[in-house]
Parts: C-alpha cells; structure tokens; sequence
C-alpha cells in the first residue's frame, strides 16, 4: 500500500515531460516558421509544491534543457513549408521551428484549484501570434492549457485578441536569479517581491540569498498619476539605478511597522535587492 503512494507522488521527470508535452501541444505553424511557447506556468497541488519547493530551481534547469533538446530535435526533422515543396526548394528550405520568445521562462506556483489533487500536474502557456496581414486589427494570444490528473493526460487551446485579454500587462521584469534568466510580466497594479515562505505571500518569488528578505519590495502602479512607485520593505535595504531609496519599516521592540514610505519609481529603472539580486524594470507601453 505504501509503495503505491510512492509510486504516485510527482516527481521531476514527470514535470519536465509535461512541459515538453505542453510545448508539443503549443505548437503554432505558420507559412515558413513554427513557433513554440515559451512562458510556462506550472501548478501543483499544495503538497507536491512544498515537497519540490527545495528542488524548483533544478527541475526549472534540466526543464529549459529539455525543451532546447526537443526544439533541436524538431528542426532536424522538419518537412519543408508545402509552398516551398511545390516550387522545388524543399531541400534549402526545411520548416523553420523557432521559440516565440528569447529563452524559456518557467514559474511555479501552489494550485488554488480545489479540484488539483496530489499528483496532478497542470500547466498553462502562452504564445503571443503576429498578425496575418498588416491590415490586422491587433495581435492574438494562443493560450495552451495542459493537465496531467488522475494519470489521465488532456490539453485545451483557446485564442485570444489583445485587447480583450483578461490580463493587462503593467511592466515587464526581466532578472537573473539561482535559477537563470528569467521574465515576469506585471498583470496587477500592485505586486510584492522577495523570497517568500510560509506566512510570506508574493507575487514575484526569487530563488536567491537570505540577504533579500522574505518581502523585499513593493510595487504599485497609480492609475491617477500614471507613475509606478516602489516601498523598500527589507532588511538589507533596496536601490533604485544604484541610489539607496529609504526604508517604509521601522522596527520597534517586538513588532515591525509599516511607515508607508514610497518613491516614485522610473518607467525604466534597475532595482537592486540587497545588492544580491538586480531587476530590469520596464513599464508597459501604453499606460
């Protein structure tokens, strides 16, 4: 009995697969390229989350290699474009299988989901499509939903406009931290960063060094001004293009307050964490 809820528990290589599966699945032809996803976001249950969470940044790596093999994999076997067969350049020009993006970039995340039980594996992916004429009306999203539950395999598409998108993109973060080069694309107007934990929710978890603190940074775009403002919440404290900001907590005897300090922060800036970790930031165009 035990050893069947051994053998039933998520393990690494099954996330992995169910990425490269997602990116499979993703897949988007066009008249001379293929494009791939590559933002992922995988969810698993509570359990399996805090399980994995000390291995995250190692199945993010081997993940990003198994994709880059699979992508290799794909151009070494591709067919050319039919329109190219039917004018006799098939063998110059095979079917080109590219990323959508520079690089891969994969999150995880605890499933709120009250259906997602241990063992389940659900992942979402996007692929931004350009437009099919230069008369379009804007840019499209494919969205590709895989799920592993139960041990039963499935995966949905859907398609939407830019403009009817549910989330709204407020800025683009790009970082480096133990587990690589990574992009988070900023969908609230307001976001906490840090390395998170138990009793420490954030929208942006780093895998990085104590010194940054369990919620380093506050984020808050003000629909009112249009300007971005960021709160320094940490320990070791935060710069903004390499100037110290001051620190919004006071710390008494026994508690920590929040004086509700805030700087304006530039459309473009780089936010140093504790000189540990730096964030590239960029507000969204638009705004």
């Amino acid at each position: 009995m035990e050893e069947k809820k051994r053998d039933s528990l998520v393990k690494g290589q099954h996330i992995i697969a169910e990425i490269v599966r997602n990116m499979l699945e993703g897949r988007e032809p066009l008249q001379y390229t293929t494009l791939v996803p590559s933002l992922y976001y995988v969810y698993l249950h509570t359990n399996d989350y805090k399980r994995l969470e000390g291995i995250l940044p190692r199945i993010i790596e081997e993940a990003k290699r198994a994709l880059a093999e699979e992508l290799e994999r794909m151009k070494q076997n591709a067919e050319p474009p039919r329109i190219l067969q039917n004018l006799g350049l098939s063998k110059k020009n095979p079917m080109q299988f590219v990323s959508a993006q520079e690089g891969w970039f994969i999150a995880f995340y605890e499933s709120v989901d009250e259906e997602t039980q241990p063992g389940d594996i659900v992942i979402d992916s996007e692929l931004a499509l350009p437009p099919k004429t230069e008369y379009s009306s804007g840019l499209k999203t494919k969205r590709i939903t895989t799920r592993l539950k139960g041990g039963k395999a499935t995966s949905t598409q859907r398609y939407e406009d830019s403009e009817t998108r549910r989330e709204r993109v407020y800025a683009n973060i790009t970082y480096e931290d133990n587990s690589g080069q990574q992009v988070y694309l900023m969908t609230k107007d307001q976001i906490v960063v840090g390395r998170g934990g138990k009793d420490y929710w954030v929208d942006l978890k780093l895998q990085t060094l104590p010194d940054v603190s369990r919620e380093h940074i506050r984020l808050r775009w003000d629909e009112r001004s249009h300007q971005f403002y960021i709160k320094d919440l940490s320990r070791l404290g935060t710069t903004v293009n390499g100037k110290p900001i001051p620190s919004s907590i006071e710390t008494g005897e026994e508690q920590k307050r929040d004086k509700n300090i805030e700087v304006l922060l530039p459309a473009q800036a780089c936010i140093g964490l504790a000189g540990v970790v730096f964030l590239n930031f960029e507000s969204a165009s638009g705004l």
